[in-house]
């Protein structure tokens, strides 16, 4: 039973539920709303909190109604227009999409960072994921499958004890946080928005070139669907964004993500 007030604003109102992704929560899709119920956290707190403090800074929704009942966050928002990034046209075409994704990169990392009221950086991140280690909520199953066992990590504490030690020095800029290409909406191959920000607020650059880059070899390569894609060079990224690759940033902020 949705909460009263959320419940007004949809009655009657025609549906779909979202079954692209992988944020753990029901999405339902109305013309120009959606909603989102999952489980109360300090991710969907932050969610809130940024959402509100990027309008008229970037593309991101606009809240309508938010209530948390017995442990459950419902969030009622602005629906973005246009399609995920990893929808089937623009994997078809690498190098509009990887364009749009660069151009999304250069636009998060321009917004001003003075009065971001969310910090997740490593101090953040690494004490978050010690807590996930410390509680056994890291799925290795889940993880790419050189991180764990023969070769790699013996087990999550190992890679935390790695990544507590090898910690590198951040150039703090605005981050989405979970920059992947279902978070990233695009439009008639113009970059229209971006959603699921509960993690979003100020990190290392490197944090969301990191996750782009393995989301783009994923969605290419058919890991997530079956279906391979061609044309797509790892580099295009880096090439859109007129940077150097930095292997060893890289490495870590795809590591550290293994302990979400």
């Amino acid at each position: 039973m949705l909460p009263e007030e959320i419940q007004a604003l949809v009655e009657g109102r025609k549906f779909e539920t979202d079954s692209v992704g992988l944020s753990g929560g029901q999405v339902i899709l109305f013309d120009d709303m959606v909603l989102k119920i999952e489980k109360a956290s300090c991710e969907t707190q932050n969610a809130c909190e940024i959402m509100k403090w990027l309008e008229g800074k970037l593309p991101v929704p606009k809240i309508i109604a938010n209530e948390t009942d017995s442990g459950i966050n419902y969030l009622l928002m602005t629906r973005i227009q246009g399609e995920m990034s990893c929808d089937d046209r623009y994997l078809k075409n690498p190098e509009l999409l990887t364009s749009v994704l660069a151009e999304g990169i250069k636009l998060l990392q321009s917004v001003d960072i003075s009065d971001c009221p969310c910090f997740n950086g490593l101090d953040v991140k690494l004490k978050e994921a010690r807590e996930r280690v410390e509680n056994n909520l890291v799925d290795i199953n889940d993880c790419e499958p050189e991180t764990f066992g023969e070769g790699g990590f013996k087990s999550p504490a190992h890679l935390l004890e790695w990544l507590e030690g090898n910690r590198p020095e951040e150039d703090v800029v605005f981050s989405h946080g979970d920059y992947c290409l279902p978070n990233i909406f695009v439009n008639d191959g113009r970059l229209s928005g971006f959603i699921d920000l509960g993690r979003a607020g100020t990190a290392d650059k490197w944090q969301d070139i990191a996750l782009c880059s393995r989301s783009l070899e994923h969605n290419f390569d058919g890991h997530f669907t079956g279906i391979k894609y061609h044309g797509f060079d790892g580099n295009m990224l880096f090439q859109k964004l007129g940077i150097t690759p930095d292997p060893e940033k890289l490495r870590y902020y795809i590591l550290l993500d293994e302990l979400f």
